[in-house]
């Protein structure tokens, strides 16, 4: 019977062992992928507030291999400024929306990224498409004029996939799977002018 107990207990160490281990190298590889807001403010410039920002996009080997095999990937960056109101909903002072795409041109070699205010970028790493990718430069977003100075505003800025851009057989596929799902954790700040 101790015999018995001693080899039970054996295997649930290396059994406990080996579910750690493993819980961690999943949260190791789970931490390197997403997208970070690294920084956002609203500069003003010639009477008009434009909007800076530099975000981190680090695709999962799913989303590398569906771009490496010719799925173009979409991505959405939203901005809102808002006017706080204790009487009422918040007043919507302005509002951006980004559609980029960044797709992979086999026959070149190149990743591209493309877009709705986005200068057209070919480049042949992927860090270099990514990097142009989660920048935001001098987007106008709201003149002086418009804008109270005895106010404070909020203002939100986030970025993510959009699942809904996929080929029809991979957006059922990104439904049931959580490896499609990036999108950044909103950044939220005051803002007065």
């Amino acid at each position: 019977m101790n015999y018995m107990m001693g080899f039970i207990m054996r295997c649930w160490k290396k059994i406990k062992l080996w579910w750690l281990a493993l819980i961690i190298s999943t949260g190791a590889l789970a931490a390197g992928e997403g997208i970070q807001i690294k920084s956002a403010e609203l500069r003003l410039q010639d009477d008009v507030y434009y909007l800076q920002a530099q975000m981190m996009v680090i695709p999962n080997p799913t989303l590398e291999d569906a771009l490496r095999k010719g799925v173009s990937l979409y991505f959405v960056t939203d901005f809102e400024l808002k006017r706080p109101r204790w009487y009422w909903l918040n007043e919507d002072v302005a509002h951006y929306t980004r559609v980029s795409r960044l797709s992979y041109n086999a026959l070149l070699r190149q990743y591209v990224v493309s877009g709705v205010n986005i200068h057209a970028r070919s480049v042949d790493k992927l860090d270099e498409a990514l990097l142009a990718l989660g920048e935001v430069s001098a987007v106008p977003i709201v003149t002086r004029n418009e804008l109270d100075t005895r106010e404070t505003y909020q203002a939100k800025l986030t970025m993510r996939l959009d699942t809904t851009q996929l080929p029809k057989p991979l957006q059922i596929n990104a439904l049931a799977s959580g490896k499609w799902d990036l999108e950044a954790t909103p950044m939220l700040w005051t803002f007065k002018p």
